[in-house]
């Protein structure tokens, strides 16, 4: 009797604590009733009712990531290159997630595959190789809202590598060296242009300095005609002897500077023309 009775308090104790559950901090229990879900053990101390609930699965809250996936996608302008694409994701809600998905990585990875295939072929093939951080923001919104029905949470996308066949790598190639080529001739024209423009610039600032010298020459032969013309107004056959014989001096003396002369032979006339000058200036000293 005392047996039994110790017996069965045991079991009473067994099951009592069947019904206490801990929790770990990186999952979540999801509690059945009779086959049917009831409630979801979040980490920590938890009771349930004995023998009538049950933990029908233990659901790991961590955030995981996806193996990198390599996806086939042909771009607008009609290039087919390769998007490795990595995926990280936790479960937020574990009922939606045993309940409504069989294979979540699976789902998760086909979901990826046609967001990424869909958004690759929107755009061309230089705005996907210069907009990885764009593509991975538009494909976590896109994919979030996907797997929102299943208690998942993306918490991040990423576009690891773009990648297109040997084929088209050798054709990118060539027009790439067809660009260079191109910007290197428009350079060299650009140039040429600007150093002609500079030459006709110079061009024309020594035209303009010549025309200036020329203009201030004849500015300054016309004031000494206009002086010479006022002396042989004011003064009569006096100032016209005095340019002339001005005007035979200064002859003699350009021939007196050539490297070539030795010996001057001045003629009579000449003398006198120096005599008649110095008596016209004494002239011109008495007014």
């Amino acid at each position: 009797m005392d047996a039994l009775l110790l017996t069965i308090i045991i079991l009473l104790l067994v099951v009592a604590l069947s019904g206490v559950k801990i929790v770990p901090q990186s999952q979540e229990y999801v509690i059945e009733q009779f086959g049917k879900y009831t409630k979801t053990l979040p980490p920590g101390l938890n009771f349930i009712i004995p023998i009538l609930n049950r933990v029908a699965n233990k659901v790991s809250i961590l955030e995981r990531q996806l193996e990198p996936q390599q996806i086939s996608v042909i771009t607008k302008d009609n290039v087919e290159i390769h998007l490795t694409a990595a995926v990280f994701f936790r479960i937020i809600d574990p009922a939606k997630s045993v309940y409504r998905i069989t294979d979540i990585d699976a789902a998760v990875k086909t979901t990826v595959t046609s967001i990424v295939r869909s958004t690759g072929g929107q755009m061309e093939f230089d705005e996907v190789q210069s907009k990885r951080e764009f593509i991975s923001e538009k494909i976590q919104a896109l994919l979030s809202e996907a797997c929102a029905e299943w208690g998942i949470e993306i918490t991040r996308t990423e576009i690891l590598d773009v990648s297109v066949d040997a084929a088209t790598r050798s054709a990118m190639q060539q027009q790439l060296n067809a660009e260079r080529e191109r910007r290197a001739s428009v350079t060299k024209a650009e140039g040429d242009r600007q150093a002609q423009q500079l030459r006709a610039d110079g061009d024309l600032y020594t035209a303009q300095k010549h025309a200036e010298g020329r203009r201030v020459l004849s500015d300054a032969e016309a004031y000494a005609t206009t002086q010479v013309g006022a002396a042989i107004q004011a003064n009569g056959q006096a100032a016209i002897d005095f340019e002339i014989m001005k005007q035979q001096i200064q002859s003699i003396a350009e021939l007196a500077k050539s490297p070539n002369s030795k010996l001057i032979i001045i003629p009579t006339d000449v003398t006198k023309t120096l005599g008649g000058l110095a008596a016209l200036l004494e002239g011109y000293r008495a007014k």
